[in-house]
């Protein structure tokens, strides 16, 4: 079944057989509200070929096969549209921003790319491991400066068998950010350390975007391959 205000809305843009920007507006947005299954766009396209067929006789059919290809347009499938990501915001002093990325290391079912300037709280090495324990491809990008500071848990990593790489610069790896199973990316400037949560102002944001996670997935490989031995 499709939506009864979502195909009224379609029939009445081509009124004057054109369609406005406002009224562009309006169809994606009752096509987002409405969350339309791909059967139900298939539907909704085929009822958009019904109503111009039924206008072609007009004169003015050009007009009508350009509201067609418009229309068309704003009804392909949602994998070739403008799918909707999901995009989350976290901020610290506080735990939101540590209890986010172990809910997300917990979550991991294939791989967890993290590339952290520097890991020292507990309570995510302890994610962290377990990703590993349940056989999560686990890679680790840290600051070379900062794996050994008091605290530090990449040392941790490396004997459980936990792929490590450093910077050998003089300047810093200051990345915070990390890709699990290759469509989730979480970044900000939180620091992966107990005193980000105690006091530090700083955040992360969570987010599927495809046009975000690629870009940072592909740079994660760059950086594993600088550092590599």
């Amino acid at each position: 079944m499709i939506p009864k205000e979502l195909e009224a809305a379609l029939a009445q843009t081509l009124e004057d057989r054109n369609i406005s920007g406002a009224e562009k507006r309006v169809l994606t947005e009752l096509l987002r509200e409405g969350q339309l299954s791909e059967q139900q766009r298939a539907l909704l396209r085929h009822r958009a070929f019904a109503l111009a067929q039924a206008e072609l006789a007009d004169p003015k059919a050009k007009d009508v096969l350009d509201w067609l290809e418009t229309v068309n347009k704003l009804l392909l499938p949602s994998s070739e549209s403008a799918k909707l990501a999901k995009a989350e915001a976290f901020f610290s002093p506080g735990n939101d921003c540590a209890y986010r990325i172990i809910d997300l290391l917990s979550a991991a079912q294939f791989s967890a790319d993290l590339c952290i300037f520097t890991i020292a709280d507990d309570r995510i090495s302890s994610a962290v491991l377990s990703a590993h324990q349940r056989r999560v491809k686990v890679r680790i990008l840290s600051d070379n400066d900062k794996a050994y500071d008091a605290g530090s848990d990449i040392d941790r990593f490396r004997q459980v068998g936990i792929p490590v790489r450093v910077d050998r610069g003089p300047d810093h790896m200051h990345h915070k950010f990390a890709v699990f199973d290759n469509r989730t990316l979480l970044t900000g400037i939180f620091n992966w350390t107990r005193s980000a949560s105690a006091g530090n102002h700083e955040n992360i944001i969570v987010c599927d975007d495809a046009r975000l996670v690629g870009p940072f997935a592909k740079e994660f490989e760059a950086l594993w391959e600088e550092m590599g031995d």
